[in-house]
């Protein structure tokens, strides 16, 4: 890799380059795409995932292997992680193969999983006795905003960073923000994910509803999706229920990940969310059911299936039933 000067050798008003030497971490469903954006922004790339064979395309397009995010790291000018899980971000970071552990680390360091707030200080302040600026910058619009780099990406951090950065992340997104310091940004993605699950329950209720009053439930949404009760939900994973597509642009293996830490992160601040408990409550019991490598919008199948046993059998049913829903996952 060409070594490019860290931010201390680059004065505020000095020009940047067009193109870095980037170390990727995470080749998942979404993170495959972002990085192939990247490459072509012309961006040099070298990638670290678990899977090689994930990232085969990308290598395919010129992007370089590493046998461990540390070795990805080792003279870029900026590290880039998007993962599956909190655990997994801090071995990335903080572990002993991480990204800081690099004799010559990085510039900046970017995690753009959904994690908490206190492991995005906690990596912030790690990065800042090595001479690093950290930004936490989740992401949402899924597997089609990732496709179209289109997705709104949330920064907490360095916002001198964060400006020194952001041609790079328009390569990804075309929403993005600086939110505040360091956990800002994943503070958002909370909201963000708070908003995402009244907008999925809403939809598999609706959709249920339109299914067993004897509606064409795609008419239905062709009239609903135009008006006051549009979203990115009924335009993107609506349809996706209909066609039973359960083939994940998000997890919800992730998406209880998700939940669960808007949950206690709100239970944190003395706030008693019922409708994120809800949505908590309602995920957990499909990911007990066998559903976690589905998409998000599996959960329109698990409750339909439901629905069709509640009829068969004249009772209630504990996935059917939100109340039941609670009950089964201990809450």
């Amino acid at each position: 890799m060409t070594e490019i000067p860290t931010l201390g050798t680059h004065p505020p008003d000095t020009p940047l380059p067009d193109t870095w030497d980037i170390a990727w971490i995470g080749t998942g469903v979404m993170g495959r795409s972002m990085a192939g954006h990247l490459l072509d922004a012309g961006h040099r790339l070298r990638i670290h995932t678990r899977t090689r064979e994930k990232a085969a395309d990308l290598l395919d397009r010129g992007a370089v292997w590493a046998a461990t995010p540390r070795e990805a790291a080792e003279g870029a000018a900026i590290a880039i992680s998007i993962v599956g899980l909190p655990g997994d971000v801090e071995a990335v970071h903080l572990g002993p193969a991480g990204v800081l552990a690099a004799e010559r680390p990085p510039a900046i360091v970017v995690d753009m999983t959904t994690s908490s707030p206190g492991l995005a200080q906690r990596i912030a302040a790690a990065a800042a006795e090595r001479g690093v600026a950290a930004l936490d910058a989740p992401v949402s619009g899924g597997d089609v905003g990732a496709r179209n780099a289109t997705l709104s990406i949330m920064v907490g951090g360095d916002e001198a960073a964060f400006a020194r950065i952001r041609p790079v992340l328009e390569a990804m997104g075309r929403t993005v923000v600086h939110q505040g310091p360091a956990g800002a940004g994943q503070r958002t993605k909370i909201v963000n994910q708070t908003l995402v699950a009244a907008s999925m329950i809403g939809a598999v209720e609706a959709m249920r509803f339109a299914v067993r009053s004897g509606l064409d439930p795609r008419r239905v949404l062709e009239s609903v999706s135009s008006g006051a009760a549009g979203s990115w939900t009924l335009s993107n994973l609506v349809p996706r229920m209909l066609d039973g597509d359960t083939a994940p642009g998000f997890f919800i293996e992730h998406f209880v990940k998700d939940l669960g830490i808007a949950v206690g992160e709100a239970r944190g601040l003395g706030l008693d969310l019922e409708g994120l408990e809800l949505a908590d409550r309602l995920y957990r019991a499909a990911l007990e059911a066998g559903r976690g490598r589905q998409g998000t919008q599996a959960l329109f199948e698990a409750m339909s299936e439901s629905d069709s046993a509640l009829v068969e059998g004249g009772g209630r049913s504990a996935v059917g039933d939100e109340r039941g829903v609670g009950r089964r996952a201990g809450v």
